[in-house]
């Protein structure tokens, strides 16, 4: 499975960036070391020149590529959910029975790549902890509305869809398929924080505690 992941082509929604960060060595320079910058700094304390300064350029030469660190932030997170939606496919296409099927999507959802895994010049495990602790400030913005109408949660939408319709297959009654699993998507990397940072707010400490929760939470529903 891993050689089938070599081969894939990342190609995030066009209305994010103002140039194809994957069009250039610049590009690509820009998209590694924010997340590094992100993941150690955090979203907030993270800006322009900081990222210009670490990768020995300039804001404006950033600014061809990104409007601003938002749109920045939009892109890796957009680029996370293509690559995990690609995982889900893959990994559960070949299983029939529910129970195992759901398990495993649940499963691609939770996994935490290893802490110097990559995927070209992008580190995985330091995307991971950025989507977890950083998401939801792509759309808790006055912006969503616009940026959802440019398709740019598509592929999170997808994702839940995917899930979602394996419950429909299994159970077709069951009124609240997408509910349920925009909820789940949300509170896996919500309880992960919780875990790291706050962790009297969960009981799951683990991933596999957290998987069978989640799982158990699904069968249980549907």
């Amino acid at each position: 499975m891993d050689a089938l992941f070599t081969q894939i082509k990342i190609s995030v929604n066009e209305s994010i960036y103002l140039k194809d960060p994957e069009s250039s060595t610049l590009g690509k320079s820009i998209v590694s070391e924010s997340i590094h910058l992100i993941h150690e700094l955090g979203f907030e304390q993270f800006t322009i020149k900081k990222l210009a300064d670490s990768i020995g350029s300039t804001e404006s030469s950033i600014y061809r590529y990104f409007e601003n660190k938002h749109k920045l932030l939009l892109y890796l997170i957009s680029w996370y959910w293509i690559w995990l939606e690609y995982k889900l496919v893959i990994s559960t296409s070949n299983i029939s029975q529910f129970e195992q099927k759901i398990r495993q999507a649940i499963s691609v959802l939770i996994h935490q790549p290893e802490e110097h895994e990559t995927f070209g010049s992008i580190n995985l495990h330091k995307l991971y902890k950025l989507v977890t602790e950083e998401a939801p400030k792509t759309y808790m913005t006055k912006e969503v509305d616009d940026e959802n109408q440019h398709g740019v949660y598509l592929v999170y939408k997808r994702i839940c869809n995917r899930i979602s319709e394996m419950i429909v297959t299994e159970n077709p009654a069951y009124a609240y398929p997408h509910t349920l699993v925009s909820m789940i998507m949300d509170a896996i990397h919500r309880q992960q924080y919780y875990a790291e940072h706050l962790p009297s707010l969960c009981d799951a400490k683990s991933r596999e505690q957290l998987s069978d929760f989640t799982t158990s939470l699904v069968l249980k529903s549907i």
